[in-house]
């Protein structure tokens, strides 16, 4: 529980982002469809699934940190979304995976899906500077 409310963000958790799983000790998220996250009629907005992709890729990280018993502030270099489909009225999902953890930074890939997850709605590419909490 404390690495859900960690990883949620108070944006996060506005939208209705929750943690739906783990697999393999990374979360996979979830955010069902309301007019909260609802752009044109019946489908998403964009900032609404970039933002679970973001929230994906910063939970991502979090957990792999935590496996290594590491504590980073988190602070975005890069983030690069490419919308693949618009998202329909319906739940969506995403997931991240660390592809390069050194010291002081991390790579992430993130995908979001609906209804097959071979069938991603949007990816994104993650630049993250890790510092110090103390500092």
């Amino acid at each position: 529980m404390a690495q859900e409310i960690e990883a949620l963000t108070p944006y996060a958790r506005s939208l209705g982002i929750t943690i739906e799983s783990w697999e393999e000790g990374t979360p996979i998220l979830s955010v069902p469809f309301d007019k909260m996250v609802e752009g044109r009629p019946e489908h998403y907005h964009g900032g609404a699934t970039g933002g679970l992709l973001e929230t994906a890729g910063y939970a991502a990280l979090r957990a792999e940190l935590g496996r290594q018993g590491r504590a980073a502030m988190l602070k975005p270099i890069n983030i690069t979304v490419q919308y693949l489909a618009a998202g329909k009225s319906r739940t969506s999902h995403a997931v991240g995976r660390v592809t390069k953890l050194g010291r002081r930074s991390a790579n992430i890939t993130v995908e979001a899906w609906q209804d097959e997850r071979t069938r991603p709605i949007a990816t994104a590419v993650m630049n993250v500077l890790m510092t110090d909490p103390d500092d």
